[in-house]
């Protein structure tokens, strides 16, 4: 007869009372307010301990057998999160985990606390097997160009590949187990899928959604050899479409300036631009229906160098809150204003040549949360990546699973 899963609120209790983990203390002579260090897996000042109280649960949980399973850092780190986050009578009172230099959570019993005997669980007797099993483990070091790309790692397995760096021309997956909304971030094959319209005088005239390896970029003419990276995305002739033949004139002359191209990629994190030929390119988030020309550029897209212009960690935040009910929602889409200056507080339609690209990973997620009932999510979300089969998440599992793209995560 197996032994019977421990409760975590007591176990946790127990831990805390043995002190056996640094940072995981009581803060209260009351024993209601404690705190639990959290952070980072890719900080540079990682430490095996800091993962300590996490796999401690896994292990006692029967979530991973040593000697058995291969230790997944991440996905303790999130299911010992989620089952105290399904505890009504425990709530997190303040988050610091982005603290540089204490990240931790502090958390508090809502009614007078959880007794228990710390015999009646079963908790190590010293910190010395966890430890052990940590020290199976390594903590990559910085990469050459002094990026902190740090990540946890099994000693004497292939070491994951974390891509920080914009200036290659293909993505490489990162390390995130079992939580499949990283399928649509993170796809093996490490390409997006982009949606590109372009509007000449507020006309469309090209339309198309593909996954774009190494990135994209738009072109008035492809070329026969090209060694340049990025897929082409060539802009149709304006005479096709227009009717002024001024405009048509200018349109082309638009065109001609892009040169090598306007180059949009997804490089960690983020998405990065930058423009090859000599036409001036500003650019700016907004609504799928239209540019915000009220709120201005966001910038000019450089020549000489690649631009962030788009950051998935502030977007994930956003959707978050917009969840929640405490913000509005993430603006995902990019528009590009080509050989002329932004239309500040005038019809862009007046524009010769306006570009829309949307990454449809973050439209996707905008419409489960908003299929979900945004900030109530009282709704089950059902998850429909690519070929494969629906996955339902409930609301509480959406939420933590955005949570840890925040947490676990370094695209």
């Amino acid at each position: 007869m197996g032994s019977q899963k421990p409760r975590i609120l007591p176990w946790l209790v127990s831990v805390l009372d043995a002190g056996l983990f640094e940072g995981v203390a009581w803060l209260d002579a009351s024993r209601t307010r404690f705190r639990i260090p959290w952070k980072h897996g890719l900080r540079q000042d990682a430490q095996q301990e800091d993962f300590g109280i996490f796999l401690a649960w896994a292990m006692v949980s029967g979530a991973y057998t040593p000697g058995k399973d291969k230790p997944d850092l991440p996905t303790c780190k999130r299911n010992f999160r989620a089952a105290l986050n399904r505890k009504e009578e425990l709530q997190v009172v303040k988050d610091l985990s982005r603290d540089p230099q204490d990240p931790h959570k502090i958390y508090e019993f809502v009614n007078s606390g959880v007794e228990c005997p710390a015999e009646a669980f079963p908790v190590p007797d010293s910190q010395e097997s966890i430890v052990g099993l940590l020290d199976g483990m390594m903590l990559a070091p910085p990469g050459n160009d002094g990026a902190s790309n740090v990540a946890v790692a099994v000693a004497g397995a292939e070491p994951p590949q974390i891509l920080l760096s914009p200036n290659s021309a293909a993505s490489v997956p990162c390390p995130v187990s079992g939580n499949p909304l990283s399928r649509l971030l993170v796809p093996k094959d490490s390409e997006w899928e982009f949606e590109v319209t372009a509007f000449y005088r507020g006309r469309q005239v090209f339309h198309q959604a593909a996954f774009y390896p190494g990135g994209l970029r738009l072109v008035a003419a492809e070329a026969a050899e090209d060694a340049l990276p990025g897929q082409q995305v060539v802009l149709p002739d304006p005479e096709l479409f227009l009717t002024d033949r001024g405009a048509v004139d200018y349109v082309r002359k638009v065109l001609g300036s892009l040169g090598p191209g306007l180059r949009l990629w997804r490089a960690g994190q983020q998405l990065w631009a930058q423009r090859l030929g000599h036409c001036g390119t500003f650019w700016a988030l907004g609504e799928e229906l239209l540019p915000d020309t009220g709120q201005g550029q966001e910038g000019e897209v450089p020549k000489e160098r690649e631009r962030s212009v788009l950051d998935l960690q502030p977007y994930l935040q956003e959707l978050i809150d917009f969840i929640n009910g405490s913000g509005r929602s993430p603006r995902y889409t990019l528009w590009f204003c080509i050989g002329e200056s932004w239309p500040q507080n005038r019809p862009w339609t007046k524009r010769l040549v306006m570009i829309k690209v949307v990454p449809t990973c973050l439209r996707c997620l905008l419409e489960m949360a908003r299929n979900g009932g945004a900030s109530s999510l009282e709704n089950t979300v059902d998850l429909h990546i690519s070929n494969s089969l629906p996955i339902s998440l409930s609301s509480e599992e959406y939420k933590a699973f955005l949570q840890d793209l925040m947490e676990e995560m370094e695209f």
